[in-house]
């Protein structure tokens, strides 16, 4: 079983208003107890109030509530297959807001469809075509930088580039290829747009002085300079 699947379990348990010890968990999963604490951490940190009763247990919060909506067997399936795409995504920040969503998401599932859901979960995998080390942790962050119009320093290196510099940039838009994410934003040493591949990110801030929004239009930019997805650049405009 999944950390993920037995997260939903042990919170499915626990809306039964039981109270459950690290113990009786350890025991029903077949997992340390260790494993046990990490797992109420995990569900404490994705927002579900879980309270430890001194020398009883695990339970959760009076009055906590999961909003009564109702997914179809379809509609469960979808986000499924959608874990194991967001998984395959090497941003790390990405992977962790999704699956604590996940969490909260599933927690509503009926029973039968909770059990069919892990199920195919358990039959669905992604393969890379190419097996290309990378990865980042910045995708959330951005995300909340570019919907909130604030500035955003990085410190940037290139491919097959030793040197790193320093960016002033308006973050706008993000796309996907080949598994890597690809930030498109105003660059203030630059004074242009320009793609930043976000695992190449090694550092980055978010200001809180918010910027101009400049009306970034992606098929604007491509139909200016179509962009090069092999080299991750647009011909004659230099990150």
């Amino acid at each position: 079983m999944s950390q993920l699947s037995r997260l939903i379990n042990i919170l499915t348990l626990l809306k039964s208003r039981r109270v459950l010890t690290a113990s009786e968990l350890s025991e029903r999963y077949d997992v340390s107890i260790r494993t046990i604490y990490r797992d109420i951490q995990k569900l404490i940190e994705s927002g579900v109030p879980v309270v430890t009763l001194e020398g009883r247990g695990y339970t959760l919060m009076d009055g906590y509530t999961v909003a009564p909506v109702q997914f179809t067997e379809k509609q469960a399936n979808a986000l499924i297959t959608a874990h194991h795409l967001v998984n395959n995504s090497k941003d790390a920040s990405f992977v962790k807001d999704f699956e604590e969503a996940l969490i909260k998401i599933k927690s509503v599932f009926r029973s039968t469809v909770l059990e069919k859901s892990e199920i195919l979960s358990s039959k669905i995998h992604v393969f890379e075509p190419r097996q290309e080390s990378f990865a980042s942790n910045a995708l959330s962050e951005l995300q909340i930088a570019i919907t909130h119009l604030n500035y955003v320093e990085i410190n940037y290196r290139k491919a097959n580039d030793t040197e790193i510099s320093f960016r002033k940039i308006e973050p706008y838009v993000f796309f996907s290829t080949e598994n890597k994410w690809i930030l498109l934003a105003w660059c203030h040493l630059r004074e242009g747009y320009r793609a930043f591949r976000v695992d190449r990110i090694q550092h980055f801030k978010i200001l809180p002085e918010q910027f101009v929004d400049r009306k970034f239009s992606i098929q604007d930019y491509f139909a200016a300079c179509p962009y090069d997805f092999e080299k991750n650049e647009r011909p004659n405009t230099p990150n």
